[in-house]
C-alpha cells in the first residue's frame, strides 16, 4: 500500500515540474525572428477602413524610422477591386507652414479623406504622407521624408498594386513647394533620404528594413500638382516661418540655403509637367511665385499648366463662402483632369 502511495506521489511530483506555466506557455506560443525589423514589416493587424465604391483606407503605415524620431506614416487609400493589375499612384502632401498641419486635411475642405477616397474610387492608389516639421529638423528633412515615402511605396508596390512607372505628387502651401520640389529634384544627391548607417546587430533603437527595401528605389515621379507654392526663397519676403524652415531662423539665410529649397534651381529641359494653381488674391504666398515658376519652367523647356483664379486668397478662400467652393472645386477638377492626362488609364 505504501509502495503504491509513493509511486502516485512520485509521478504527480513528475507531471507538476513537467507541466508549463502560464508564462511558459504564452512565451513558447510566440514567433521570434533572429533580427529586429521594425520598418516595412508593421506587425501590428491593418485596421482598414471601407470608404464608398469600394475603396478601402489603411491609415497610419509606417513607412520609415530614424533614430531621435518619432516614425514618419502615411494613410494609404486603395481603389475598388474591379481595378486589376497595378494602379497609378498619388502622393499627397499636406501644408502647414511646415510645422503643423496634417495629412487629412487641406484648404477648405471639410472632409479631406473622403477627397482622396474619390479619388482612389477612379483607380488610382492613393497615399497621404506625414514629415517632420521644422521644430523638429529643418530642410532638407521634409523632403527627404517625402522621398523615402515614395521609395516605400514602390518597394511595396507588389503588395499594394502600385505601377511604379505612374506616381505624381499633389499638395498645397508648404505641401506645394515639396510637391514641385520632388518633380524638379530628381537626382539630386543632397535631398535624397539618408542611407541607414547601421553597425553590428540591430536594435530597436537602430532599427533595420524588413523585407522591402526603400533604398533600392527611385523617388523620381512622372509629375506634380501644386497649389498656391513656394518655389524661390530667393525672391520670396524674409519671414520667420521660412527661415525656421529653411534652418537659419537665428541668422540670415544664405543664398545657397535658399536656393536648394527652391523648386525653380533645379529645373531643365527633363522636368516632368507640373500643374500650378494660385489665388490673385493670395497674401501669405505671392501669386508671383506660381506666375514666375510657370515662365521659368516654359524658359528651361519643361512644360507646365498655370492656373490664376481670381479674387480668393491663400487655401482658395474668397470673399463669400460660395467663392471658396467654387475655387477649390475648380481647383480640384483641374488636378484629377492633369492626373488622368499624365497617368491614368488611356
Amino acid at each position: 500500500m505504501l509502495r503504491t502511495i509513493m509511486i502516485a506521489l512520485a509521478a504527480l511530483w513528475c507531471s507538476t515540474a513537467l507541466a508549463q506555466t502560464p508564462g511558459e506557455a504564452l512565451a513558447d506560443s510566440v514567433a521570434i525572428n533572429a533580427q529586429v525589423f521594425s520598418v516595412a514589416s508593421d506587425p501590428y493587424p491593418a485596421h482598414p477602413v471601407a470608404f464608398s465604391g469600394g475603396v478601402t483606407g489603411i491609415p497610419d503605415l509606417t513607412y520609415q524610422i530614424l533614430p531621435g524620431y518619432r516614425p514618419n506614416r502615411l494613410d494609404l487609400y486603395l481603389p475598388p477591386a474591379s481595378f486589376t493589375g497595378p494602379r497609378p499612384l498619388i502622393v499627397f502632401i499636406h501644408g502647414g507652414g511646415w510645422v503643423g498641419g496634417g495629412n487629412r486635411y487641406s484648404g477648405a475642405f471639410a472632409n479631406w479623406p473622403d477627397v482622396l477616397a474619390t479619388m482612389a474610387r477612379r483607380g488610382y492608389v492613393v497615399a497621404a504622407v506625414s514629415y517632420r516639421f521644422s521644430g523638429e529638423a529643418p530642410f532638407p528633412a521634409a523632403i527627404q521624408d517625402v522621398k523615402a515615402a515614395i521609395r516605400w511605396l514602390r518597394a511595396n508596390a507588389e503588395r499594394y498594386r502600385i505601377d511604379k512607372a505612374r506616381v505624381v505628387t499633389m499638395g498645397g502651401s508648404a505641401g506645394g513647394q515639396l510637391s514641385a520640389l520632388v518633380a524638379t529634384s530628381c537626382g539630386a544627391a543632397a535631398l535624397e533620404p539618408p542611407a541607414p548607417t547601421v553597425s553590428g546587430a540591430a536594435t530597436v533603437e537602430r532599427p533595420r528594413a524588413g523585407v522591402a527595401d526603400p533604398a533600392r528605389e527611385s523617388a523620381c515621379v512622372a509629375g506634380a500638382v501644386a497649389w498656391y507654392g513656394i518655389f524661390d526663397f530667393h525672391t520670396l519676403p524674409a519671414s520667420a516661418t521660412s527661415a525656421a524652415y529653411l534652418g537659419c531662423k537665428d541668422r540670415p539665410c544664405t543664398e545657397a540655403q535658399q536656393l536648394a529649397a527652391s523648386a525653380v534651381h533645379y529645373l531643365d529641359a527633363k522636368t516632368p509637367p507640373l500643374l500650378l494653381i494660385a489665388g490673385s488674391e493670395d497674401h501669405l504666398v505671392p501669386p508671383r511665385q506660381t506666375s514666375d515658376f510657370h515662365a521659368a519652367i516654359q524658359a528651361a523647356g519643361g512644360r507646365s499648366q498655370l492656373r490664376i483664379i481670381p479674387g480668393v486668397d491663400h487655401s482658395f478662400i474668397g470673399a463669400t463662402g460660395e467663392a471658396t467652393r467654387a475655387a477649390s472645386r475648380a481647383a480640384l477638377a483641374q488636378t484629377v483632369d492633369f492626373i488622368d492626362a499624365l497617368i491614368g488609364d488611356k
